[in-house]
């Protein structure tokens, strides 16, 4: 049975920049990100996401994620692979934690994340994750 961890992340930075632009306003950009993790979830985390622009602004998204610190009172580190949508001002973002990935007291750790991100609660994020370990 899987364990609810809720967390809120800040984005500390976000350092995105395109590498294919079109005039119709489609773009490709890679985004560098560095986040803080309160709640359940305590540590921090840094990220490349790839992102796909729709000339309507709508995008798609994805990308790995390491997260460091502690999930249930257990210190390690662990990758998440997200990836989501955005459009009508909300980013929904599921994510996986990639297996095999925790390290020290988190060796073993599967789970999944999701959050609903909204300029209103920018930079400022609440974020799900319901995991488990596998017996290691």
């Amino acid at each position: 049975m899987s364990t609810r961890a809720q967390a809120i992340f800040e984005v500390k930075s976000w350092d995105e920049q395109p590498w294919v632009e079109q005039e119709d306003g489609v773009k490709l950009t890679l985004a560098v990100v560095t986040k803080t993790y309160r709640g359940n979830i305590e540590g921090e985390a840094s990220a490349e996401t790839l992102m796909y622009y729709r000339a309507d602004g709508t995008a798609i998204f994805t990308g790995l994620e390491r997260v460091s610190g502690s999930i249930g009172g257990r210190f390690g580190s662990f990758v998440l692979l997200v990836s989501g949508t955005f459009r009508d001002g909300a980013a929904t973002c599921e994510g996986k934690v990639v297996p095999g990935s925790g390290a020290s007291a988190l060796k073993g750790l599967r789970g999944d994340l999701h959050y609903v991100a909204t300029h209103a609660e920018y930079p400022k994020v609440s974020a799900t994750l319901d995991y488990d370990f596998d017996d290691v």
